[in-house]
């Protein structure tokens, strides 16, 4: 695809994947979203690609949402820019690998949307938020499950319904993002993070993901208990499995942990946004 609201930069082994439209505030089209989709089921499927950073480009917004002045009133059977999103958001969810969210400026009703569905999410300290949907006379439902399952209900409550733009602080008090580091650090913390994951076997990784999707609305009972016996059996039995026991009993690195640090040698150091 010849991305033209998107840039992709492979960073040692990772992949950011970089909203271009500065000029709107990193705003997204129903192009944008195709062009995010494409470029995560890419680096979803690449065994070169270790973790995924999410990014907006410029100084001012790391997303405001969708861009109401190339859809307003529109609607044209696939809910204008809410199927798109919610192919977004599912692209995100079922990506194999961590995707974090790095955060500056403004994030603004698709933007948090964004945030909530990115596994990690690392901001800037002087990020502003807002679910601003209703000062529009729209609602938050596309982003509204994955908002809820970050936020908790109290606070999506509260936000849903009076649009009220809310700090970096507040935003992790409410769980809504992972860390907060000032501006110029926030390169530098992802890549302690990137670095983090790195040591990481890619297949628990991709199971953890889906462990994690699958569990969390699921009561505590016998089913469940038998599930999760039976997920831990199987990936002791796996390749990834037998390779990190084997690595920590023989006091070595895992095969994993070698080929990252392969790679992030051919590729160099890492650039700063």
């Amino acid at each position: 695809m010849d991305y033209q609201d998107i840039r992709t930069e492979r960073r040692g082994g990772a992949e950011w994947i970089v909203i271009d439209r500065p000029d709107r505030m990193n705003a997204f089209r129903g192009r944008t979203c195709d062009e995010l989709i494409h470029a995560l089921q890419r680096a979803a499927w690449d065994r070169e690609v270790g973790s995924i950073v999410l990014a907006g480009a410029g100084e001012k917004a790391f997303c405001t949402g969708g861009d109401q002045s190339a859809h307003a009133g529109q609607y044209d059977g696939r809910g204008t820019i809410g199927l798109p999103m919610e192919e977004l958001h599912t692209a995100i969810r079922d990506a194999p690998k961590p995707v974090i969210a790095r955060v500056h400026g403004d994030a603004y009703a698709g933007g948090v949307g964004l945030v909530a569905a990115c596994d990690i999410a690392v901001a800037a300290t002087g990020t502003g938020f807002c679910l601003s949907e209703t000062r529009l006379g729209l609602i938050p439902a596309t982003i509204g499950p994955y908002v809820l399952r970050a936020m908790g209900v109290s606070a999506a409550r509260r936000y849903f319904l009076t649009a009220e733009r809310f700090d970096a602080s507040e935003a992790l008090r409410i769980g809504l993002v992972h860390e907060l580091v000032p501006t110029q650090e926030l390169d530098a913390r992802i890549n302690g993070l990137l670095g983090t994951v790195m040591l990481t076997s890619a297949n628990a990784v991709a199971e953890s993901k889906r462990l994690v999707r699958e569990l969390a609305a699921r009561p505590i009972d016998d089913a469940l208990v038998s599930d999760t016996a039976e997920r831990i059996a199987l990936i002791r039995t796996s390749g990834d499995g037998r390779e990190g026991v084997r690595a920590f009993l023989e006091k070595r690195k895992p095969r994993w942990v070698t080929e990252h640090e392969a790679m992030i040698g051919q590729d160099g150091d890492d650039e700063e946004m």
